[in-house]
């Protein structure tokens, strides 16, 4: 898949047990996916009242997810029983499964050949 701006990119990691729920991540994540010119799904941002139960938080999250293109994992994500639901939804739809990290330099590889194609033509 090309990673082309605009592509809508839903983050999936592990929340439970993490200080802050991991939102510092998850909100790092996505302001850095923004910056790459990519409309973010970040879990972190979405509504809802804090403490409910783990399943409420997936009902609420998957239909966001299927509205996505892609799929951003972070770090340490697979230790994430959400996570894992998540992309293995994700897997059997045919989305691609990537790092944050590895969307983060394809998209600065784009720019770049945007920029060196504007400036040779």
């Amino acid at each position: 898949m090309q990673f082309s701006k605009g592509t809508k990119i839903y983050i999936a990691g592990p929340m439970a047990g993490i200080v802050d729920h991991n939102f510092p991540a998850f909100n790092y994540a996505a302001s850095q996916l923004r910056a790459a010119g990519f409309e973010v799904v970040n879990p972190a941002e979405l509504e809802g009242e804090k403490g409910l139960e783990w399943s409420f938080y997936l009902k609420r999250d998957i239909p966001y997810l299927l509205k996505c293109e892609a799929v951003a994992v972070l770090n340490n994500w697979w230790n994430s029983a959400g996570a894992r639901l998540e992309t293995h939804i994700a897997a059997a739809l045919g989305m691609p499964i990537i790092p944050v990290e590895i969307i983060l330099i394809a998209a600065a590889l784009r720019d770049q050949m945007v920029s060196t194609t504007n400036t040779v033509a």
